[in-house]
């Protein structure tokens, strides 16, 4: 069994029309699914991703209207990194982000460049070598071959990072290529997974937060990774059937939430692929109640479509 790196990263809102409009505006991505959360109907749950909605470019938020902000801590992500082309690419973010007045972390060096969005999570734009094939969006005003062009890896905060993580490398089938340092190189798509010395104060979730990350797996191997995950006594969550994956959820050994996520059916299981996004899709279970989730839900601005919807 193998993993084809990262399916999604989702974290949290305490503003989904601010969150549309930084990630889907600013940054470029697609709206691939407008959604309301498994557990709570009455919130949003918005991914956006590529044109397709590809594993290895979804990120996805929980939306909380009244989340307190969050703090990253010891067994939190901090950072989520994305791909980009070249250093003409860095420029351009660069002078885009500035222009929108979000200020930029020098300490990524010449090679990245870093940056927080509206509620305080740690962003990174990479120049990074890779065959994988780039999963990028269209957007009007960013030329194509500066798009973001998916994830690359996380950072997160761990104590003892000079010990190894033997879920990572022996279950998991990640490679150790420095202390603290794992990256998935087997499989359909590369990812890292490293860790940084954590911050004295404990972390907060909240908005701003990580929530998870999820590992792609494959339709045929699920079950057999959640049989895996009991052996070595990871305490698997049972199969979770999330719509457009299924998800096997557990926690590595410095805390941070891992689910397993397949790739399919996808999100175009339930609407046109060249209209992922455009209106708000429920679960079977929450279908009733639609007229009231509609009429609840503060309307968000697509840039995708230009209108304003619920």
């Amino acid at each position: 069994m193998q993993l084809d790196g990262i399916h999604h990263i989702t974290c949290i809102t305490a503003d989904a029309p601010g969150n549309v409009d930084f990630y889907a505006r600013l940054l470029g991505l697609r709206m691939v699914k407008k959604t309301v959360n498994f557990d709570a109907p009455d919130v949003y749950h918005l991914y956006y991703g590529d044109e397709r909605g590809a594993p290895g470019s979804i990120l996805t938020f929980f939306e909380f209207p009244d989340a307190a902000r969050g703090r990253a801590g010891e067994g939190m992500i901090h950072r989520l990194r994305w791909r980009v082309a070249s250093q003409d690419s860095l420029e351009f973010w660069s002078e885009r982000l500035a222009g929108d007045g979000v200020r930029l972390d020098s300490s990524g060096g010449g090679r990245a460049l870093r940056f927080t969005d509206p509620e305080g999570l740690g962003l990174e734009l990479a120049v990074v070598e890779t065959d994988d094939p780039p999963l990028t969006a269209r957007a009007d005003d960013i030329p194509a071959e500066h798009a973001l062009q998916g994830f690359e890896g996380v950072r997160v905060y761990g104590a003892a990072r000079e010990r190894e993580n033997r879920l990572l490398t022996e279950a998991l089938g990640f490679t150790l290529t420095d202390p603290g340092e794992y990256k998935i190189d087997v499989g359909h798509r590369t990812a890292t997974y490293g860790y940084d010395d954590p911050p004295p104060e404990p972390g907060l979730q909240g908005a701003g937060s990580v929530h998870h990350i999820a590992w792609c797996d494959r339709d045929d191997e699920h079950a057999g990774w959640r049989d895996e995950l009991r052996r070595i006594g990871a305490g698997p969550t049972p199969i979770i059937d999330r719509q457009y994956f299924l998800s096997i959820y557990f926690r590595e050994p410095r805390g941070v939430l891992f689910e397993l996520a397949t790739p399919s059916p996808g999100f175009a299981v339930d609407e046109d692929p060249e209209h992922l996004g455009e209106q708000l899709r429920l679960p079977p279970q929450y279908e009733g109640m639609r007229e009231q989730l509609e009429a609840s839900l503060t309307p968000l601005l697509n840039p995708r479509v230009q209108t304003t919807q619920s």
